[in-house]
């Protein structure tokens, strides 16, 4: 936080404010005297202005380093600090005051309440230590100013070890009539962790407008020694010698020995470009490899895109993963390995790793490096490069032409001819049958409607002598990209089967296997079966099957219905549902005054907050990235921490405990208000346990597990409100395997034991997508009853929501199912995925309106909303530079949706009515006397909620 004792320059006209304006003079700040007797400080007080405008043509540091600088790109990369910032184009307007109308864009920095509140960049990585860099910015300012005010151009240096000081740049007059340039000089004999440039200045209330921005270093010569600093963040590779025409310059051995080459292998391997590689061997550890140290070449919350041809030779290796990764050490000397890019090498051919990544924070030292085969395997590297990421075109909302909702694309599914239009995959046989149910499966009369009954007949598959055998039919000309496919029939086997049997609806989409929805199958009758898909890129080859059962096991197939679904008809059915579950009638009861002088008050009715709890996932790097900071804080009310509180990470190896990055997240959130989630205390999937714990004997295992609980839960009693005790049971079994089955349910006890105030929950994936007949509702439902009977206290239902192409039917299917527990059902880790961004706006709304919609829902925590910090590809809301895209746009619209506002007058009885949202409110009460202002709350309940208000 800034401190606040710095001064505002006011310069007013009017002789009643004298008094106030000397009082701000004489507080003439001390951070600005700070800032002025600072050594950093090259000027004193006969500050020299010698501004030069950037010029593209000059070359080196000449160029502007400040990136943005016309604010053609809005306000990226540059951050409001503590109040809020747009862009205007002053083509249709300019500012209040203004005589001059500019021809490009300028930003408005608005909301002040501290005149050190105003616009910054980040220019650590552009600025050396003894260059001298010239400033010249054009700046205005509008709002409540009488005469004129000063705007400020200032230096924040943050060094982690000696704190911050700031460093004063130059200051201007400004008054509302027009537009004044802000000249100035700085230079930094020593090289600060962090250098942030910004403006400041006007009294709060003012407004500071910026039209452009330029700083240049003003010698030259002194930046041609440090030319790799100062770099354009555009179109530039920064790795030095990436193709090695240089040799073996810049680059080393990461624990092994490089070596240069322009063939190998008898000339059988030569380079796919240029003239040489280099290869990495006596490799002895898979994380050796080639590096390039690249600090200072990277900017902080830039994004970069990252491309690496690569191959591997020898140790009878044909193939392995090879890996770009990035290895940062932060100023306190934390390390963090960044995984850039992967990709399937071989020893044959030359292959290409790509990705993309971003730093948080300052980092002190950054090194880039290939790694991943097995030790004694070679790593040849022909080129790598590195380049500031262009910014990724916004997608294009999808035009679907006669979308057919509801209508079956399946030929023939009735079986009135025979098996036309199927075929057996396989050498299986088919024929039709009789006896099937007639009714539509209960998720798709959900979808479609009253519906006519089904014919009754089904397909009878027989000689069935591989797993994937079964009725098939080809559906590529009815296919439409972007639609979402709903998909349902019925499902049985035949006897002889050794115990459950899952049946699956397949895609085969050109060569990859698409999950339609799985069931497991016993031989007691039929079983619907549900799931959804969507195809984003033309296919050439479509084809349906049914398959599943053991070899030998007869399978029967019916009703079997492909449709897309028509999401707009659900959502209004699921705003009634909302109305319904998330709203409370209100009756605000005013006294305290004659009831005749009431009548007719205007009254204004506006929520400030939903208390339904929407969260997000975070990470401890983000929260060095002001930018999401920003976003994550505004719009969201919990947190839950994505690997910061696992075991893994909390002890890594036995005895070596890290809980700084936990402590430092429980800070943010807790000084912003943020609730927060335990994730997680135990994870039974056996590839996430660390190797020490898998190494240890029963008894020392069970000491640890017993030291893991009494740790955790005793350093954070009272500070997670809930934890997912071991997670994924449904899918995993670690713990269990090795120290019984009572271990879950002790688990649950203890903890409860340690820490009664949280809620302990169990936490799975696919349980709502009718995708793991692993973790159906069912089973779920049985795995929770049974951790009952043993004394488990499980308090809540965790689903982690890891879904693609959601259906609202089949999600809302799962949650009456796991309702009739009457635990908390919590959506725990929420995301979804698809190239286009409005295709995945649609599939979070569908999720968030169901969860929002459905009585047993009591929250929903996204698996985070930033990209390149999601475990899914194409899932993110924001850019990686900060920019909001349309599915993170769809998500604030469904936010401010859930708000509730009401205006109007109070009746003759003294009362207002309104039925609004459960949470906080403020109330303005507005007669000709007076303006009240009030504060109350909206809890849930089935009655009528009265609020007295005393006036």
């Amino acid at each position: 936080m800034r401190r606040v004792s710095a001064c505002c320059f006011i310069s007013l006209s009017s002789s009643t404010n004298q008094k106030h304006k000397d009082k701000d003079k004489d507080k003439l700040t001390q951070r600005s005297r700070e800032a002025m007797e600072n050594p950093m400080y090259n000027a004193g007080n006969n500050l020299e202005i010698a501004v030069r405008k950037a010029n593209d043509s000059n070359h080196g540091c000449a160029t502007n380093i400040v990136l943005n600088h016309d604010f053609s790109e809005g306000l990226h990369l540059w951050h409001p600090n503590n109040c809020d910032g747009f862009v205007v184009s002053a083509e249709s307007a300019h500012p209040e005051g203004t005589s001059e109308k500019l021809g490009g864009n300028y930003a408005v920095v608005s909301n002040r309440k501290e005149c050190w509140q105003g616009l910054e960049q980040d220019i650590t990585a552009r600025v050396s230590p003894g260059s001298t860099y010239t400033v010249s910015a054009r700046v205005g300012v509008s709002g409540p100013l009488q005469g004129s005010t000063d705007v400020l151009a200032t230096l924040k240096l943050e060094n982690q070890g000696s704190g911050t000081s700031y460093l004063f740049i130059g200051r201007t007059s400004v008054s509302k009539e027009k537009w004044e340039k802000l000249e100035g000089t700085f230079s930094l004999p020593a090289m600060p962790d962090r250098v942030v440039f910004y403006f400041e200045g006007p009294s709060p209330g003012v407004d500071i407008l910026i039209e452009s921005v330029v700083i240049t270093c003003s010698s030259p010569s002194e930046c041609e020694s440090v030319s790799q600093r100062c770099f354009d963040a555009g179109d530039e590779n920064i790795i030095l010698n990436p193709k090695f025409e240089d040799g073996l310059n810049n680059w080393s051995g990461r624990g092994c020995k490089i070596v240069l080459h322009d063939s190998m292998a008898d000339g059988k391997i030569v380079p796919l470009s240029g003239k040489y590689f280099a290869t990495a061997t006596e490799r002895t550890q898979n994380w050796n490899g080639i590096q390039q140290e690249i600090t200072g070449k990277v900017q902080r919350k830039l994004a970069y895109d990252v491309t690496a041809v690569v191959r591997i030779f020898g140790n009878n290796v044909t193939n392995s993963d090879v890996r770009v990764t990035l290895w940062v050490q932060t100023p306190n000397l934390r390390e963090q390995y960044i995984g850039v890019a992967n990709a399937q090498a071989t020893d044959k051919d030359w292959v290409q790793l790509q990705g993309k990544f971003l730093l948080n924070g300052s980092p002190s030292k950054v090194v880039i490096y290939v790694e991943g085969p097995p030790s004694g395997t070679d790593i040849l590297l022909n080129s790598l490069i590195v380049k500031h990421a262009e910014k990724t075109p916004p997608s294009s909302l999808p035009v679907i032409e006669n979308p057919a909702f509801g209508v079956n694309i399946i030929q023939n599914s009735s079986l009135g001819d025979g098996t036309n239009g199927w075929f057996p995959l396989g050498n299986c046989t088919l024929s039709v049958a009789t006896g099937s149910p007639h009714i539509l499966p209960p998720m798709a009369r959900e979808s479609l409607g009253p519906h006519e009954p089904l014919s009754g007949r089904y397909i009878l598959v027989t000689n069935r002598t591989q797993t994937w055998m079964g009725p098939a039919q080809m559906i590529t000309d009815k296919l439409k990209l972007f639609l979402t496919y709903q998909v349902s029939g019925w499902v049985r086997i035949g006897s002889g089967a050794s115990g459950p049997q899952n049946v699956n609806v397949a895609l085969g989409v050109d060569s990859q296997w698409v999950n339609g929805g799985q069931v497991e199958v016993n031989g007691d009758g039929w079983h619907e079966i549900g799931g959804s898909f969507r195809i984003e890129k033309q296919p050439s080859k479509v084809m349906v099957y049914v398959q599943g059962p053991s070899p030998g096991v007869d399978l029967m197939v019916a009703g079997v219905q492909i449709f897309p679904v028509d999401r707009q008809a659900r959502f209004r059915y699921l705003r009634r549902q909302t109305d319904q579950n998330r709203k409370r009638d209100v009756i605000l009861k005013f006294s305290g005054v004659d009831s005749s002088t009431l009548l007719g008050t205007v009254v204004l009715v506006k929520q400030t907050q939903n208390t339904f709890p929407l969260g997000s996932c975070v990470s401890r790097t983000n929260i060095d990235n002001e930018d999401f900071v920003d976003f994550f804080t505004k719009n969201f009310n919990w947190a839950v921490f994505g690997n910061e509180l696992k075991w893994y990470w909390t002890e890594p190896q036995q005895g070596n405990f890290n809980y700084n990055d936990a402590d430092e997240m429980l800070a943010l959130c807790k000084s912003h208000n943020i609730q927060t989630r335990g994730h997680c205390i135990f994870w039974e999937v056996i590839n996430t346990v660390q190797s020490w714990v898998q190494a240890l004997n029963k008894n020392d295992l069970m000491t640890a597990v017993q030291n893991r609980l009494t740790g955790l839960l005793t350093r954070y009693k009272g500070k997670f409100m809930h934890y997912d005790v071991n997670n994924e049971m449904l899918h995993g079994s670690f713990y269990q395997d090795r120290l019984g089955k009572d271990i879950r349910a002790n688990m649950f006890k203890t903890a409860h034991q340690l820490d009664p105030s949280a809620l302990l929950f169990v936490n799975d994936y696919h349980v709502e997508d009718g995708c793991d007949p692993r973790s159906s509702p069912e089973k779920y439902i049985q795995h929770i009853l049974d951790l009952q009977e043993q004394g488990a206290p499980v308090g809540g239902i965790g689903i982690q929501g890891h879904i693609d192409s959601p259906v609202g039917p089949i999600v809302c299917s799962a949650l009456d199912k796991l309702g009739i527990l009457g635990l908390p059902i919590w959506f725990t880790e929420l995301d979804v995925s698809s190239i286009n961004e409005y295709v995945r706006g649609d599939d979070l709304e569908v999720m968030l309106r169901e969860a929002f919609a459905h009585p047993a829902v009591d929250g929903i925590m996204l698996w985070g909303f930033w990209e390149l910090f999601m475990s899914r590809n194409n899932s993110h809301l924001v850019n990686a530079e900060g920019d909001i895209n349309e599915a993170g746009k769809r998500y604030l619209a469904l936010r401010k949706e859930w708000l509730s506002h009401a205006h109007g007058h109070i009746d003759d009885q003294g009362q207002f009515q309104f039925r609004g949202f459960h949470g906080t409110y403020t109330l303005e009460i507005i007669n000709s006397s007076k303006k009240v202002s009030k504060t109350f709350v909206v809890d849930n309940g089935d009655l009528p909620l009265v609020v007295p208000i005393d006036l």
